[in-house]
């Protein structure tokens, strides 16, 4: 089966500003563009450019300015998101089988007291657990957007909507006109696929 999550490696070259430093418009407007920017897991800060012959002589690691003494901890992205389900099985066919996620075995399935299984999604992963789950699983809103839930980005939002088409899923389109859709997981778990 071919699979709709393709890994995907960025580099992230924007330069390390101390934000307390800019005004609040100019913060704004940074955190705005640095938004825009595929970001990299492996935090490779600048590259030395020759500007005289336009070319770029090679990587180098800085170490980053400090944004926020209070919260500078060194947060480097997002690891995994738990996501809790009845029925193990019955996940995994749609995780795998529908979104073409594939098992991370180097994870530990058998040392947690409760069955479970680590998907890869790009570089970070959806941890199943198969744990009751102490939301309701009715009168959650249809629109994926308007619960908790945990977004994907993804290539192209037409290929996946064919997927759930032909695979007979509900979904929902983006209420701002965007490029993403939303779905359930067999728990109720809301998912948004936002196109990048």
């Amino acid at each position: 089966m071919a699979t709709i999550f393709r890994p995907s490696i960025s580099i992230d070259l924007r330069p390390k500003v101390n934000c307390t430093n800019l005004s609040p418009k100019e913060r704004i407007e940074f955190q705005k563009k640095s938004l825009r920017k595929e970001r990299l897991n492996v935090r490779l800060c600048s590259l030395k450019v020759n500007k005289a012959q336009g070319s770029i002589d090679g990587l180098t690691v800085v170490e980053e300015k400090v944004v926020n003494n209070k919260t500078d901890y060194g947060v480097v992205g997002v690891h995994h998101v738990a996501v809790l389900c009845e029925n193990l099985e019955r996940s995994l066919e749609f995780y795998q089988n529908i979104l073409g996620l594939e098992i991370n075995e180097a994870r530990p399935h058998d040392k947690l007291p409760y069955r479970g299984a680590w998907l890869w999604v790009g570089s970070e992963m959806i941890h199943l657990m198969e744990l009751p789950n102490p939301d309701p699983l009715t009168g959650r809103p249809e629109h994926g957007g308007r619960d908790r839930h945990s977004c994907i980005a993804i290539r192209d939002v037409s290929s996946l909507k064919e997927i759930f088409d032909k695979a007979g899923i509900k979904y929902t389109l983006s209420k701002s006109g965007r490029p993403a859709i939303f779905t359930h997981d067999p728990d109720a778990n809301a998912l948004e696929f936002t196109q990048v």
